[in-house]
């Protein structure tokens, strides 16, 4: 008799815990939208996401200096493409393809500016 009723506590006690955790979640929800906190939220994961890589880092990743002319530039990023398409990483690829895109920007606003690259 006493573990009948020990069990009916235990299971009743847990739907009352699992609803009030229910609800909870739901007001911590409503809170945070109504402050902006998950709007913000997702503003700062989606600028993380879309900034570029910096000049300094894109020649890091290809190995190359200020002074490597550009031919040199697009041997070693079309080596380092080739490798990681074939038995390396998507990721590493793309880290690759976005070095030479920032160095090919930095190149062509400096074509801009008169200065010679």
């Amino acid at each position: 008799m006493a573990a009948k009723i020990l069990a009916n506590l235990i299971v009743m006690g847990g739907g009352i815990l699992a609803r009030a955790v229910v609800q909870a979640y739901r007001q911590a929800l409503t809170n945070a939208s109504k402050n902006g906190v998950a709007q913000e939220t997702i503003q700062n994961t989606i600028r993380k996401a879309s900034t570029k890589i910096t000049e300094q880092e894109a020649r890091q990743i290809l190995g190359v200096t200020e002074e490597t002319p550009w031919e040199d530039i697009i041997k070693k990023y079309e080596k380092m493409f080739e490798n990681n398409a074939k038995n390396g990483s998507f990721y590493l690829q793309s880290k690759v393809y976005r070095a030479k895109e920032c160095l090919e920007s930095m190149k062509e606003s400096n074509k801009g500016d008169g200065n010679p690259s």
